[in-house]
């Protein structure tokens, strides 16, 4: 008798062990190559790049350099190179990156801080590496006496850079005499003082008169409290101008009336000490007894 034949035994299949790193890693090789890829592009653009970035840096069309800012609204009576100080005093003399966020408020700042500037109108950056500034200049109308010299104010009284004036530009000013204090602060800063501030604020109000009628100074004159002007030319031409614009006493006629009755002498200068001092203070008989002037009728 025959044995029927034995079944093979199926061998047992090893089921892989769930976890470890090797099946891991052979599901996601494809993404971990791309990631390699990644981080040796951007290891060898960190390498080049620290190979070409100082020649980048300095390449003109993307650095500022001062020679591609230019300056508008320097005024005729300003001798200094303002836009070399302006840069110079503020670092900005070896250049700005192009793509610096705060290119135009770091140009702005540099030209404010400068004391012939009084207002930084406009700040304009431009590709390649250019600007355009525009600034509006402090002008002086006045000297201020002090011991040693003279310093120049604006109408404002600012003091203004002394290096920008010599001995005969100065003496086309008029003078501000009778002040006793010293600038608070550096040039581009206010005076300080009131007395100052009044002179140079009539200076501004008599204008081109000085010259027409040979004035040459204004000082301070009266109790404390009660502060009048003078203005004095060649001896023995005295004008009692008053309180200064702005600050007239109650009664008192205005600047423009007192500017008005200046002009009227530039015809004759000599009559301005035909009756002793000048007193603009009082009101002309001809103004006060002036009738008003009717509208015509029909």
């Amino acid at each position: 008798m025959v044995a029927p034949p034995r079944r093979g035994r199926p061998l047992p299949v090893e089921e892989p062990e769930s976890g470890g790193m090797g099946p891991f890693l052979a599901e996601h090789r494809a993404g971990f190559g791309a990631v390699a890829v990644v981080i040796a592009a951007a290891v060898a653009g960190w390498v080049i790049w620290s190979r070409v970035s100082e020649s980048v840096r300095v390449h003109p069309d993307v650095v500022l350099m001062p020679d591609a800012v230019e300056l508008r609204g320097v005024a005729p009576w300003v001798r200094c190179d303002l836009k070399a100080e302006a840069l110079r005093n503020a670092s900005l003399d070896g250049g700005l990156p192009l793509d610096d966020p705060a290119l135009s408020r770091r140009l702005a700042r540099a030209f404010e801080m400068h004391p012939w500037v009084k207002l930084v109108v406009n700040v304009s950056p431009r590709h390649p590496a250019a600007a355009t500034v525009e600034v509006l200049c402090r002008e002086p109308v006045a000297m201020v006496g002090v011991k040693g010299g003279l310093l120049a104010v604006d109408a404002e009284g600012v003091v203004l850079p002394s290096a920008d004036f010599t001995a005969e530009s100065a003496s086309l000013y008029p003078r501000i005499s009778g002040v006793e204090s010293s600038p608070q602060g550096p040039e581009g800063s206010a005076w300080g003082d009131p007395v100052v501030e009044e002179g140079a604020a009539l200076a501004l109000a008599v204008g081109p008169e000085w010259k027409q009628l040979g004035l040459t100074e204004c000082r301070p004159v009266g109790r404390p409290g009660f502060r009048r002007w003078e203005l004095v030319g060649p001896p023995p031409r005295t004008i009692l101008f008053g309180s200064a614009p702005g600050r007239e006493a109650p009664g008192e006629p205005l600047a423009a009336a007192k500017i008005a009755r200046l002009r009227a002498l530039e015809a004759d200068p000599s009559a301005a000490e035909a009756n002793g001092p000048l007193d603009l203070t009082l009101e002309t008989g001809d103004a006060a007894a002036a009738p008003i002037p009717s509208i015509p009728s029909p």
